[in-house]
């Protein structure tokens, strides 16, 4: 290995500790080193060309300087995730008094074997109902533990498909290619731009303007100027918040800032977790240098499902104990008053069991209470929609924003690429006082004005910013900044070529450069003129950059002044028309600064400016030219925005583009329809009406509330402006059930408004690395429709979490309420406790797995959004919940007191064995719970609840197992189900109850609504809850918690492929896209 590094001229160990510099000292070692062109030749690579593209090469340097990637950790086995699955608190219960009760059944005192002969067949019987409940416990725990590996043996999958997927611009032979982030190398020379998050370390061999946020690996937050000549490091794990730069790559992997520390942070986890014995969740998920840590997941409140659950959670669980401990209560009673008052009996060894199974039943009781399938419903239903969404274009980093977009009241969207094609063209010019339309009037320019225009246009985009011939009868590609591409374009059509004028001034050449940024609302280059001086070339928006211009070339190409009224007309007659025809607007200027005055526009200097003095450098300009860029709507967005108003979601434009701009897009994209009364505002205007007095003053939510309800466009808006719409929308109370915000954003700036949105989607093509780090949603193909698409799936999950609580809650009332009324009456439960356990299982992984999985409908899009505080169990849920359970519990008790004389056959009230009488109400609760299940699917009023049922293998697969199941229990299983097998009449009386339910259903229908009060609704979103309540909890708090704490643990299998995402180096399939365009 020494070798071989001896061969680079530099070793690994030099690499890293002159990573460890910054600064001054950062600039004096590498100049020790013969300066950053020596670095580039003793790592044999080129800081204008790059590495050879060879295959070999970046092989020997991954065995030399180590691979662009982190190993993961190794996944959980099957075996642990069996014995997390185990440490349920109630499954302990269940095998602690399964165990007594074993124990006791064996072990009996002498003087009691005799008593116990006359029953000796209950007897013989008595241990196999223990040995069930074992094996009842077994299963659920092997269904946990296998949902959960296979879970996150699906992430995993993904994990690895994502990581192939995210690119980097590097230099290679002399070209800018887009390689996978892991086969980045030591010695590649990477084209690092505004909002980039740095995949490896790396040297500045020429910068512009650099700006980096290192709070990832420092944790300050004050951004850190860079330059080759003041601190030229760059870490890993950083965010580019202004300017461009070239960086030679000299660490990368392992070896990195990032990656030294994940290892050590992975190293002190693992040690912990030896040191306590416990395995961390957490520490499951994949370590990626460069991304956020678990904990930045908790950036925003829980979810409205999560939040909606949590008051449910709580509500059922005081419920679910107060039932179980009232049964053992009842039973204990009623056992001890017969036996010890009544009966006058000895106490036995043996009667201790019964007191052990009045536990195991309260305990059972309290396991069909608590609604175990929730978390795994919830997770299905989410990991089944995340799934499917991705071939929708939706990437979702965070699980929960899944649903939380079904609850979506309003969309503050992008316009550039979302609502538009973000394929852009000069359609418009005005040069030297004349208006050109066409590509002919286009070469109507005097020569001298020509070429400082295309040299202005040429230099003062980024040179990764290309036009490219495309295939035989296709348009020409564009690569790079689709605006810059426009302008190239322009050059293009002008017979020019923009590449000679960048051969001959190259990037290492420039003398500064202003990026473009939300406050300057342009970007300048400055170079070297070839007479001394110095040229600045600028552009932005027109009418910002014309009030920066003094002079303008007239007809012929004459220098006149601008004055007021020149510019007033300017923006009258030019761009106001332009905008107005859905046109994007750029001025083009420059400004030269010689030593000799030549020209009445030349600024004359003693000696070079001070270039960080922006006021006195961005002034004076002399305005080339105006352009106006067309970029069509996409085809597809005036339905979708149609769809999402008939959904009873608010569309509104958020965009920085010039307000005329903003109008006429919104009108062509149906944001803004003739005859309504809305409002479009520029960001100015917004504050000044938002505010009591001034800027300076704190937002005043009451004249917040009587803008934003109104309000379709906000024009030449800042980041900030944003943030606080989307702030004020979520915080206002004007609408009861609360606002749902979505937001779109694909800068680095418009990181606070997505973080703080309730759904944030970045862009997958145009989007910045920050951006997508501030994300719940990725948009691969930057598409306003996919955004649709969203809704119909959050829209659904939402559903199938309610149609899994309604059918779900029916069976907890039923077998609860006949639990306790049949211990109250008879001496024992109707249903034992092992039955009780295959419902339950029913209930949980059968039902979670068939109505988690439900498809969605188009009618999802006609109903209005429930919003942040509506009931997850609604009034007509409530009434569908509460109509089975009186129809079912009158069947089961009809049939427990008077079935025996029905069907003609003993009673089995008296009898704790087994019996036919028992087995046809075990058998016909099973039935009605089944067929409940497909009344289940309909949680809107719908009559055909058969509807679409065939095309969803998954549900009617489960209902026709869970059916055949059910026969061989009924006819092979009395041992262990405390059963006997049943005859054909019995069968069918069974079946006709059961579908007794499909009818009664068809009943409830009819009723009103209102015959349910609004009290009796559950799962509403309450404030209050946002954070649990502080202090000792109680036994119901505990169970519900930890129940919760399911659904997050499960979420937090998601996070093994989540931490990869959080990398936000996601570039996923953007430039094969930009290629197709």
């Amino acid at each position: 290995m020494e070798s071989e590094q001896v061969q680079f001229g530099v070793t690994l160990k030099q690499l890293r500790d002159l990573m460890d510099l910054k600064g001054a000292e950062a600039v004096e070692k590498i100049q020790e080193m013969g300066g950053i062109k020596a670095l580039c030749s003793k790592l044999h690579t080129s800081p204008i060309e790059g590495l050879k593209d060879s295959p070999q090469e970046a092989e020997r340097r991954r065995e030399v300087f180590g691979s662009n990637v982190i190993p993961a950790k190794k996944p959980k086995s099957f075996l642990s995730l069996a014995w997390e699955a185990a440490q349920d608190f109630t499954l302990l219960i269940l095998i602690v008094a399964a165990f007594t009760s074993l124990v006791l059944g064996f072990i009996v005192p002498e003087d009691e074997v005799a008593q116990k002969a006359k029953e000796g067949e209950e007897e013989h019987h008595g241990w196999i109902e223990s040995l069930a409940i074992f094996i009842s416990v077994i299963v659920v725990v092997l269904v946990t533990a296998f949902n959960d590996w296979s879970k996150e043996r699906q992430f995993q999958g993904l994990q690895g498909r994502i990581k192939g997927e995210h690119k980097y611009s590097v230099l290679r032979g002399n070209e800018v290619i887009q390689i996978p982030v892991g086969d980045i190398v030591v010695g590649d020379v990477c084209q690092v731009k505004y909002g980039d998050l740095l995949p490896a370390d790396g040297i500045i061999i020429t910068g512009n303007d650099m700006k980096m946020d290192e709070s990832s690996l420092t944790g300050e937050s004050d951004h850190v100027k860079k330059g080759e000549n003041t601190d030229p490091m760059l870490l890993s794990g950083t965010n580019v918040m202004e300017g461009s730069a070239r960086m030679l790559v000299t660490a990368v992997g392992i070896n990195s800032k990032a990656g030294i520390i994940f290892t050590l942070v992975g190293a002190a986890k693992q040690k912990k977790k030896e040191k306590k014995g416990k395995n961390d969740d957490a520490s499951s998920s994949s370590s990626n240098f460069g991304g956020s840590t678990d904990e930045s997941h908790d950036k925003k409140e829980k979810s409205v499902l999560q939040s909606k659950l949590t008051k449910l959670a709580l509500n059922i669980g005081y419920f679910g104990t107060a039932i179980a401990l009232l049964t053992v209560v009842i039973l204990s009673t009623k056992y001890t008053i017969n036996t010890y008052i009544i009966e006058e009996k000895q106490f036995q060894w043996s009667q201790l069991n019964e007191y052990i199974n009045f536990i195991i039943t309260g305990v059972t009781v309290l396991v069909v209470a608590v609604p175990e399938g929730l978390p795994l419903a919830v997770t299905l239903s989410l990991a089944y929609s995340v799934k499917k969404m991705m071939k929708d274009n939706n990437l979702v980093r965070h699980l929960d924003a899944c649903e939380t977009m079904g609850n979506a009241t309003a969309i503050c969207s992008d316009k550039t690429g979302t609502l538009t094609t973000n394929r852009m063209t000069v359609v418009q010019a005005y040069v030297c006082n004349k208006l050109a339309t066409t590509c002919a009037d286009f070469a109507h320019i005097p020569p001298e004005v020509e070429e400082k225009l295309i040299k202005s246009i040429a230099i003062n985009s980024a040179y990764t910013s290309r036009v490219m011939p495309g295939e035989p009868g296709e348009l020409p590609k564009q690569v790079g900044n689709k605006t810059e591409c426009a302008l190239l374009g322009y050059v293009t059509s002008l017979n020019k070529s923009y590449e000679n004028v960048r051969s001959q001034c190259p990037e290492e050449t420039f003398t500064h450069v202003y990026t473009f940024n939300s406050a300057r609302k342009s970007m300048g280059t400055v170079i070297k003129s070839e007479e001394g001086g110095f040229n600045l070339f600028a552009k932005g928006a027109s009418e910002i950059m014309l009030q920066k211009c003094s002079y303008i070339y007239g007809k012929d190409g004459q220098i006149e002044d601008l004055t007021k009224q020149k510019k007033k007309d300017i923006i009258n007659k030019v761009i106001e028309p332009m905008a107005c025809d859905g046109l994007r607007t750029i001025c083009i200027a420059q400004r030269n600064f010689v030593f000799e005055n030549r020209a009445k526009n030349d600024k004359k200097i003693d000696r070079e400016p001070t270039w960080e003095e922006e006021d006195d450098i961005f002034c004076d300009f002399t305005c080339l030219g105006i352009v106006g860029i067309e970029d069509p709507v996409r085809p597809e967005v005036p339905d979708a925005i149609r769809l999402c108003q008939s959904a009873g979601i608010t569309v509104r434009m958020v965009t920085g583009d010039n307000i005329n701009t903003a109008r006429s897009i919104a009108t062509k994209c149906g944001i803004l329809l003739p005859g309504d009364d809305f409002l479009v505002l520029e960001g100015k205007d917004f504050n000044s009406k938002i505010r009591d007095g001034g800027n300076s003053e704190q937002i005043n939510p009451e004249l917040f509330d009587k803008i934003w309800p109104r309000l379709r466009v906000l024009a030449r808006s800042s980041p900030t402006d944003k943030y606080n719409l989307v702030k004020g929308i979520i915080d206002s109370k004007l609408n009861p059930n609360r606002e749902v915000v979505a937001v779109t954003g694909d800068g680095t700036n418009d990181a606070p408004a997505l973080k703080k949105a309730d759904v944030g989607f970045a862009m997958g093509i145009a989007g910045t690395d920050v951006a997508k780090e501030a994300s719940d949603i990725i948009l691969t193909d930057d598409n306003f429709s996919s955004i649709v698409k969203a809704v119909l799936w959050g829209r659904n999950v939402y559903d199938s979490i309610a149609k899994f609580l309604q059918f779900q809650l029916t069976v907890n009332v039923v077998a609860v309420t006949a639990a306790v009324i049949g211990a109250s009456i008879l001496n024992d439960s109707p249903l034992k406790a092992v039955q009780m356990l295959w419902v339950n299982l029913i209930m949980d992984t059968l039902a979670s797995l068939a109505l988690a999985t439900e498809l969605p409908t188009p009618d999802l899009l006609l109903r209005k959004p429930y919003g942040r505080t509506k009931a997850l169990v609604s009034r007509r849920m409530m009434k569908n919940i509460i109509g089975q359970a009186i129809y079912q519990l009158a069947v089961i008790f009809f049939l427990l007191f008077a079935g025996d004389k029905l069907l003609q056959i003993e009673s089995g009230r008296d009898d704790s064995g087994p019996s036919q009488h028992m087995t046809v109400v075990f058998n016909t609760f099973v039935m009605m719970t089944l067929f409940n299940e497909i009344n289940a699917r309909k949680i809107h009023g719908q009559r055909n609840v058969f509807q679409g049922i065939f095309t969803n293998p998954i549900f009617y697969g489960i209902w026709i197992a869970t059916f055949i199941l059910q026969i061989l229990i009924i006819e092979f299983g009395s041992a262990f189900f405390s059963t006997k097998d049943l005859t054909i009449e019995q069968w069918l009386w069974c079946l006709l109850f059961g579908i007794g339910t499909l009818i009664w259903g068809q009943i409830i229908i009819s009723l009103p609504n209102r015959v349910v009060p609004e009290k009796l609704s559950l799962g509403k979103d309450d404030p209050s809850l946002q954070k649990l309540p502080v202090g000792k909890p109680s036994p119901g708090q505990l169970l519900w918690v930890r129940s919760r704490k399911r659904i997050l643990s499960q979420i937090r299998v998601v996070n093994a492929f989540r931490a990869t995402i959080d990398t936000n180096r996601l570039q996923l399939a953007a430039f094969k896209k930009i290629e197709a365009t």
